[in-house]
């Protein structure tokens, strides 16, 4: 599986864009045919607060599964939107195994 990472308005730093690919990585268990991951990075400035914003698109066949996150941190937003990709993956799966049958 190929992971594009992108932030916008900054410059992702190596140890973040490695953090991302081996979160993501992990989604290959749960379901191996997975194409490709998308991950945008941003961040929004909401009053005194600056919100960092995860984006990860994660291409399967015949579906494109989707989520956005925001926490404090890069690391946290990632870290809540693997687990909900992971659980839209797991349903997917399962949406697939139920046609099959």
């Amino acid at each position: 599986m190929k992971v594009h990472t992108e932030s916008v308005s900054f410059k992702a730093d190596q140890k973040l864009v490695s953090f991302i690919e081996a979160k993501l990585s992990k989604m290959e268990k749960y379901f191996d045919r997975i194409i490709e991951a998308r991950v945008t990075l941003r961040l929004e400035n909401s009053g005194q607060v600056k919100d960092k914003i995860a984006e990860v698109s994660l291409s399967v066949p015949g579906e494109t599964l989707f989520v956005k996150e925001s926490a404090k941190t890069f690391e946290s937003s990632i870290d809540s939107a693997v687990s909900t990709i992971r659980r839209q993956l797991i349903r997917y799966k399962d949406r697939l195994r139920r046609k099959s049958a």
